[in-house]
């Protein structure tokens, strides 16, 4: 088959692979009908994930056709239409019993990696590092699915895949971002970032209560988006001071809860911690720029709440710990503990609420997907989101 392939910093091919095969009698295959490429997908693209091997497939918001299961696949059968979680998950250790899918205990099969790093192990990931297990990922062909009866969501209805692909990370992902601010009716919302996660963040905040969403870019087209689809107000970090207009904007008292949809190359406009961040990054002596969880850290309100959605890979710096821990803050973060959430906002595209493919601004065959990456990682010709049609 033909399969998306990491080479190196910058450097992406479509490789011919071997087909995948069931290892497991819990596996399914599926031929994949459509897949996303996610601004996590840039970490790896950039060199800034650690374990990643040459040849390693990427890709984790897939969606297609089950074309065949291991013997103890109950749920699933050829011809099913499905989309797969970007978190692989047993469904049955202490972590998957408390629906804390992406804390999966059993199913990295590198899990001692991960604990050096991290001091425990989370969940495998499709395509995301050796670290995460070392799975083929989705912007192939085919993929194989661990553990086939917990993770996949069967889609029964007539919706088109672009309706649906993004219940495989992004439009949950954003809606957990937005749940762990543990919002309260008529709240003011901040997020950092208007790329995809930040778009469903945003639209999540209002579905939860909040009384007003303030967005924060400097690319136009996504601000844009955030206020024509989000009903935000923004800021573009290019034109204004964030701290200052965030301040005049709630009366001085600050947002009362923060997103960080960036992660770990967050960019920013005359801060001198963005600027040793970038100089410290391009020498590797550091794999996170956390100006935005440094930022988001000095504008909440006292007593406020900042999610993370936005990854991070090692030990960022410069954190204001002293700011932190004065003002009373809570901090929330995490990968998306999918099945929660998969089925419940399902059914909000069913009903009609929300029609995620309005993020969709590219649309690529596999053969194309090297030249998306470039495109959207220096968000050219208006790029927000791709979707790669194998």
């Amino acid at each position: 088959m033909k399969a998306l392939c990491w080479h190196g910093t910058g450097d992406v091919r479509v490789d011919t692979v071997p087909d995948p095969k069931i290892e497991n009698s819990t596996d399914a295959i599926i031929k994949i009908t459509a897949s996303g490429i996610c601004g996590s997908d840039l970490h790896l693209f950039d060199g800034f994930m650690p374990t990643m091997e040459a040849g390693d497939i990427l890709g984790h918001e897939p969606m297609g056709i089950v074309v065949e299961v291991g013997r103890d696949v109950k749920k699933l059968k050829q011809g099913d239409r499905v989309v797969v979680p970007f978190t692989i998950s047993c469904g049955s250790c202490f972590f998957c019993k408390k629906k804390l899918f992406s804390c999966c205990d059993t199913s990295n099969p590198n899990a001692e990696v991960a604990r050096k790093a991290m001091g425990h192990s989370p969940a495998g990931l499709f395509g995301f590092s050796h670290m995460f297990g070392g799975f083929s990922g989705g912007q192939a062909e085919y993929l194989r699915v661990p553990f086939a009866d917990v993770g996949p969501l069967k889609i029964q209805s007539a919706l088109p895949d672009e309706k649906v692909l993004f219940l495989s990370d992004i439009f949950p992902t954003g809606y957990m971002a937005a749940q762990n601010c543990g919002i309260e009716d008529g709240d003011t919302v901040a997020v950092w970032g208007c790329g995809p996660v930040a778009q469903f963040a945003i639209r999540s905040a209002w579905m939860l209560g909040a009384g007003r969403v303030i967005a924060i870019d400097r690319v136009p087209e996504r601000l844009q988006l955030a206020e024509k689809h989000g009903k935000a107000e923004t800021i573009n970090f290019d034109k204004d001071n964030v701290y200052d207009r965030l301040q005049e904007m709630t009366g001085g008292r600050g947002p009362d809860r923060c997103i960080d949809a960036v992660g770990c190359e967050a960019h920013a406009t005359g801060s001198f911690d963005a600027v040793l961040d970038k100089v410290k990054s391009t020498v590797m002596l550091t794999t996170d720029r956390a100006h935005v969880l440094r930022e988001a850290i000095m504008c909440c309100r006292k007593a406020g709440t900042i999610s993370v959605p936005g990854a991070y890979v090692g030990f960022p710096d410069k954190i204001p710990f002293g700011a932190f821990m004065n003002k009373g803050l809570t901090l929330k973060s995490g990968q998306t503990h999918m099945q929660r959430y998969m089925k419940p906002l399902l059914k909000k595209i069913e009903a009609g609420e929300i029609d995620p493919s309005f993020v969709i601004t590219h649309r690529v065959k596999l053969d194309e997907a090297p030249a998306a990456y470039k495109t959207f990682r220096d968000k050219q010709d208006g790029c927000i989101k791709v979707v790669i049609h194998p």
